[in-house]
């Protein structure tokens, strides 16, 4: 008994899981591993934790679920300590967000146990997780396919608060100690159903591994750590190469600069990729490698601009040397005409507002990117704005010759999907203005302009 509690003390200060004083939520299910855990915790007296133990009814498994709730409420009660409990329709919950028990079970559990955490101003969760629970976690993301992110399987912390004090000890370890300590327990019937992969795990594929080696779980166990330790040095690669290849947040997305992009190895491209998807939705979930692959083949392509939609409504687009990721919009495109007879404030279709004010020349001809002045004796009103047509063309002025609003915006590297959002104004047919971009030539301001035309788009265009 004093063994384990050394293990545990010692893996707790290693890891830093705790704080002298700390209010610590203990996940209690009833069965060996949480109750031995929660044991264990009261049995740190030097840290002086307050624990609150919290049980979720799952609803699973009909009156067994209730007892497993009457017993965790007198065990908190053995110990002097507050309990919390709640019941949820896991089956329901599954059906409704079509996920499997198992994950259903999980996301129920974790979000009772944040509510709670956040009413107490508890610092961390604490979970039953041991060490064959993590031989178990590496062999089951590997059958299901995983990376070094996945296969280092379970961390003695997380950012969200978790803490599983108990990864030092084996099954066996702690059955003993509830022995010596005299604990009795639940015994969870659904641990016996092979229906669930995780107990085929258990109960057939490594009893089968262990006939190669008996040390098996052991193994697995170190082969977890030191991929935990790989990963934390590949994820300080990659948040110094995020860092340095970022552009930026552009109109609500992540920017990357690509060509210092492609010059990373493909690994840290991977990571970068998963690391913009986490922060645009918050979890990786339903994200596959099929998916990273396809970003990078869109990072790789020759083609100036490629776009895709991943699960969740996450979108990636390449638009020249920037790689966008963010939530999937649709695109508001500059749809039908507006006709501008004179100054004043006139909306915009494709969102925003076109400001016309009429004055004498200015003394300094000095304006922001998306304004511009006119000479009105040679584009009068009314004005017509919409947006780009096959064959649009500008004389763009200080240039001989007319070009085509395409090969302009081509020049420009205006993204695809930002193109139809531009509005463009016509005086008397002849195209004047490509609004944040290119002033016709035949609205110049010479020396014997009086009157002129002032006009601003207010928000500007998607890029």
């Amino acid at each position: 008994m004093k063994t384990v509690l050394s293990k545990v003390h010692a893996f707790v200060a290693e890891h830093a899981l705790f704080s002298p004083g700390d209010t610590v939520v203990v996940a209690v299910s009833g069965g060996p591993d949480s109750v031995a855990l929660l044991d264990i915790l009261a049995g740190l007296t030097a840290l002086r934790l307050r624990l609150v133990v919290a049980h979720l009814n799952h609803s699973l498994r009909g009156d067994e679920s209730y007892e497993d709730e009457r017993f965790v409420a007198g065990l908190a009660a053995s110990y002097a300590l507050p309990f919390e409990s709640e019941t949820a329709d896991v089956r329901g919950f599954s059906r409704r967000e079509r996920l499997s028990l198992e994950d259903a079970g999980r996301r129920c559990r974790y979000g009772f146990f944040d509510r709670l955490a956040g009413r107490y101003g508890a610092s961390s969760v604490a979970l039953a997780h041991h060490a064959d629970d993590q031989a178990e976690t590496l062999l089951l993301r590997l059958l299901r396919g995983a990376g070094v992110t996945g296969l280092s399987a379970m961390a003695p912390h997380t950012a969200d608060r978790y803490v599983r004090p108990l990864l030092a000890l084996t099954r066996h370890e702690i059955e003993r100690y509830l022995q010596a300590r005299g604990l009795s327990f639940r015994i969870d019937s659904s641990n016996a159903d092979i229906t669930f992969l995780r107990n085929r795990i258990r109960h057939e594929l490594i009893p089968a591994l262990a006939r190669f080696n008996p040390e098996i779980s052991r193994r697995l166990v170190v082969t977890a750590d030191l991929l935990a330790a790989d990963e934390e040095v590949l994820e300080c690669a990659t948040a110094t190469v995020f860092e340095r290849i970022s552009r930026g947040n552009v109109d609500g997305r992540l920017s990357l600069d690509l060509e210092a992009l492609l010059r990373e190895p493909r690994g840290i491209r991977y990571r970068i990729y998963r690391c913009c998807v986490e922060m645009v939705k918050g979890d990786l979930a339903r994200l596959a490698f099929s998916h990273v692959r396809q970003i990078d083949d869109i990072v790789r392509s020759p083609r100036p601009n490629l776009s895709c939609t991943l699960p969740d409504g996450v979108a990636v687009t390449r638009a020249y040397g920037t790689l966008f990721v963010g939530k999937a919009v649709e695109t508001a495109e500059f749809e039908g005409e507006v006709l501008i007879d004179g100054p004043g404030s006139f909306p915009l279709p494709g969102g925003g507002e076109l400001l016309v004010e009429v004055g004498p020349p200015p003394e300094v001809f000095d304006f922001p990117p998306h304004a511009a002045c006119f000479d009105l004796e040679r584009v009068p009103f009314p004005w017509l704005v919409r947006g780009v047509r096959p064959g649009d063309r500008i004389h763009p002025l200080g240039m001989s010759g007319s070009r085509k609003v395409k090969d302009l915006f081509v020049d420009e590297k205006v993204p695809r999907g930002g193109r139809r959002r531009i509005p463009l104004v016509f005086s008397g047919g002849e195209l004047i203005w490509v609004c944040g971009y290119r002033v016709g030539e035949g609205a110049r301001i010479a020396a014997d302009t009086t009157r002129v035309a002032r006009a601003e788009v207010r928000h500007r265009p998607l890029q």
